[in-house]
């Protein structure tokens, strides 16, 4: 029986198609998986569902694999990668590499983000609801 054209694809096509899958997705570099993890820490932090002490253990657990992480993008920057990206993550030192600058201010790493960002408690209980 005779096939149209068209109908099923050509042998190189399906072998192209089959390498591409095997390939699996594109690995992340160190620095997108460290920002990846920071939104995770931040995540877990500012969860309102989770009581206290399963916040803490799952801050805990992801604060160590920040740590490991900044570590292996502060060791090898290169391999962080380059671009606009990279360079904005290693200017602002203190967002990027949150646990390690969060030790050396001595300071919960919310607080240091949130400080950062430019809110504190004091404008926190300040605000006022409303429209704008």
């Amino acid at each position: 029986m005779h096939m149209p054209a068209g109908i099923f694809p050509m042998p190189a096509l399906v072998a192209a198609l089959l390498l591409a899958l095997a390939a699996g997705p594109a690995a992340a570099g160190p620095l997108e998986t460290l920002e990846r993890e920071r939104a995770a820490l931040l995540s877990t932090l500012l969860d309102p569902a989770l009581d206290p002490g399963d916040r803490q253990a799952r801050a805990d657990a992801s604060v160590r694999r920040l740590v490991d992480l900044e570590r292996m993008v502060l060791r090898d920057p290169p391999a962080a990668g380059s671009g606009a990206v990279a360079n904005r993550a290693f200017a602002d030192y203190d967002l990027t590499f949150l646990a390690h600058a969060s030790v050396e201010r001595a300071m919960a790493p919310l607080d240091l983000w949130l400080d950062r960002l430019g809110v504190s408690a004091d404008r926190l209980l300040a605000a006022r609801v409303g429209r704008r």
